[in-house]
């Protein structure tokens, strides 16, 4: 797995709380969330390049 790129993010203080929120919910740390649903966005965009094998097929398997 690669490293992951560390990026600096500032947030509204609502916009913080209503994540907190959401990502405990989900049983999830806020930077979780975050990245779940960037990554999330960037797939139905058709933006996020598939790295392995094993992702595809795991798309493939729940459509």
């Amino acid at each position: 797995m690669s490293e992951k790129k560390k990026y600096l993010l500032r947030l509204d203080e609502s916009i913080y709380a209503s994540l907190e929120k959401w990502a405990a919910h989900d049983l999830r740390s806020v930077n979780a969330q975050i990245e779940f649903l960037l990554t999330d966005a960037v797939r139905k965009a058709g933006r996020l390049k598939v790295e392995n094998n094993e992702s595809a097929e795991d798309d493939t398997a729940t459509s």
